[in-house]
């Protein structure tokens, strides 16, 4: 079974489709490349896999299924609870005049100090008691239907978000680099971590021995982590002061932080030199050495033919050829994509 599935991916800005029914499968342990010139849609693939865009259409399958929030009995009983409240403010509102002269008015008297305990007493009985329900009862289900309408409209939209992706197994890293730049670097990627945590607030607030044994836990993994990477001599360091191809491995070391089962990453080799390139195609080996799938955004075409097993081009938000390396350099279309026809002729 593949690990992840794109079918007839579509994304449409407005007037502008970025991607056009892109298809492609990234099967176990494979590092998965997809290349192809300046805007042709390669990143808003990445955002649409990663649910920073809902795509317009399409699927998107990671481990044979779509990756949603389910919907659980506690959902359920959250979105039912936002109703009646809401149903309940409308019956309220609809009724304030009431509950203005029986719980302020009666309750008010001049240079005197006002009596909230009895207020809230009239208040509550003025609801469970002199309220008129009978002709109420329309605001209450207006209230009931908007309530419970908006908060599973909420709900719904926030099934498919970056968060419920990277607790599912997706992590990825982006083109311009987006660490915590005042934080260090054990920092960044104990933040990396919080998808695997179970430390809450109250665990923290109260000091309770779960938060003691995840902090000793989580920092050790954070400083393995960063000696697979070849940065924990450095753990200590402010991220800005990191040099540019450290940053860059440093990425990588948050994305693999929260445990993930495939890895995208965006143009990780942008602005490195020539060794550190190298450096680079090693990390990415050693990555897919401990079973996690690769897939990866390159315009470095010697990154792309020395590390990859499978290629797929991208022009103008469709695919043009898939294949291995050697098959996609012998594509007349995919050299005409990158040189133009002219050169071609």
């Amino acid at each position: 079974m593949s690990v992840l599935d794109v079918s007839n991916l579509t994304m449409r800005f407005g007037g502008l489709t970025a991607v056009n029914k892109v298809d492609f499968a990234v099967d176990p342990r494979q590092i998965f490349s997809i290349i192809g010139p300046n805007g042709a849609g390669k990143t808003t693939v990445f955002n649409a896999v990663t649910g920073i865009y809902e795509p317009t259409d399409g699927q998107i399958r990671f481990q044979g299924h779509e990756i949603r929030r389910p919907l659980t009995a506690r959902t359920i009983v959250g979105i039912g609870a936002i109703a009646i409240l809401t149903g309940l403010g409308a019956l309220i509102a609809y009724n304030i005049d009431g509950l203005w002269r029986a719980v302020i008015t009666a309750n008010f008297k001049y240079l005197q100090p006002f009596p909230y305990g009895e207020a809230f007493g009239d208040f509550f009985g003025y609801v469970f008691g002199a309220l008129p329900w009978t002709s109420s009862i329309l605001p209450f289900l207006f209230g009931l239907a908007i309530g419970g309408a908006g908060a599973f409209v909420v709900w719904n939209r926030s099934r498919r978000t970056p968060n419920v992706i990277a607790q599912r197994g997706i992590a990825r890293t982006f083109q311009n680099i987006r660490l915590f730049q005042e934080m260090t670097v054990l920092e960044n990627v104990l933040v990396g971590m919080d998808t695997r945590m179970r430390t809450r607030f109250w665990h923290m607030a109260l000091r309770l021995p779960l938060y003691w044994r995840e902090k000793r836990e989580t920092e050790a993994a954070a400083m393995e982590l960063l000696r697979f990477v070849d940065l924990a001599d450095e753990a200590g360091y402010v991220a800005r002061n990191l040099p540019y191809g450290h940053q860059r491995r440093l990425e990588i070391a948050r994305a693999l932080a929260s445990n993930p089962k495939l890895i995208l990453l965006d143009e990780p080799a942008a602005g490195m030199n020539p060794s550190e390139t190298v450096e680079l195609m090693a990390l990415i080996r050693k990555v897919r050495e401990t079973g996690v799938t690769v897939l990866l955004i390159e315009h470095h075409m010697r990154v792309v033919m020395g590390i990859s097993d499978h290629v797929v081009v991208l022009d103008y938000g469709n695919k043009i050829a898939e294949g291995t390396p050697q098959e996609i350099c012998r594509t007349e279309r995919v050299i005409e994509a990158y040189l133009g026809k002219e050169q071609i002729g």
